[in-house]
């Protein structure tokens, strides 16, 4: 579904990715696990057109998405969650969920996705007429979830969905995300701390200083002396 061959990305003078190579196939969860500041962001953010490829190539159905405006790239189903919550503060629940089925075909089964996301998110649910701005951390970042799941896509891109939540937070949060991929989502999820997918059955890659520097499955990594002394303290 998603492919990525040789891709560089910099700002200004200063590149973060350089010679990336990722595929994600349909239906598949790929994990991508690094330190802060080593570009997984900039990885995304690439990926759905925000930023520039220096080089290299991106393709999406065989086709190639670099150099394409962003809008364009979501309207092909690929949906990036980006970190942070961005809500609109002074709507409600309801009104942000729908905002994001606006464009497309989702506009069409704007209800029966708002109740699909109701259903993934009972929480929301109960707070469809409140406001944006007046919801905890938790329920705000449930709500970035479910605005992007309004969206028919074929590819949910997540950055960091644990950052600056508390840890009973965090627990709760990949719960829900546990049951989007129990659906059959096909799903690029970033995190910095590896401990939040050790139970997902994912492919995973480690992403240092703008480079793969390991790839493997959550089981095979966990038995990688380097990588549970970087990022686990073991």
């Amino acid at each position: 579904m998603l492919e990525v061959r040789d891709l560089a990305a910099s700002y200004g003078q200063t590149r973060v990715l350089d010679g990336i190579d990722l595929t994600v196939g349909d239906g598949e969860v790929v994990v991508v696990i690094g330190p802060n500041g080593h570009g997984k962001t900039t990885l995304l953010r690439a990926i759905s057109g925000l930023v520039p490829a220096s080089s290299g190539s991106i393709s999406f159905d065989g086709e190639r998405i670099d150099g394409e405006r962003p809008d364009r790239i979501a309207s092909r189903g690929l949906v990036h969650i980006p970190q942070g919550d961005l809500p609109f503060p002074d709507m409600t629940v309801e009104e942000n969920l729908i905002l994001g089925a606006f464009a497309g075909g989702a506009w069409r089964r704007r209800s029966e996705r708002l109740e699909r996301v109701f259903g993934i998110f009972p929480a929301l649910a109960d707070r469809r007429g409140q406001r944006a701005r007046t919801l905890s951390g938790g329920e705000r970042r449930m709500l970035a979830l479910g605005r992007g799941l309004m969206r028919e896509a074929r590819l949910l891109m997540l950055d960091e969905p644990s950052l600056g939540l508390a840890p009973v937070i965090v627990n709760e949060v990949y719960r829900h995300i546990e049951r989007i991929v129990a659906s059959g989502a096909t799903l690029l999820l970033v995190e910095e701390n590896f401990t939040h997918v050790r139970s997902f059955d994912a492919r995973v890659l480690l992403l240092e200083s703008g480079r793969i520097v390991r790839e493997g499955t959550v089981a095979s990594l966990l038995e990688d002396d380097i990588v549970m002394a970087t990022y686990l303290g073991t």
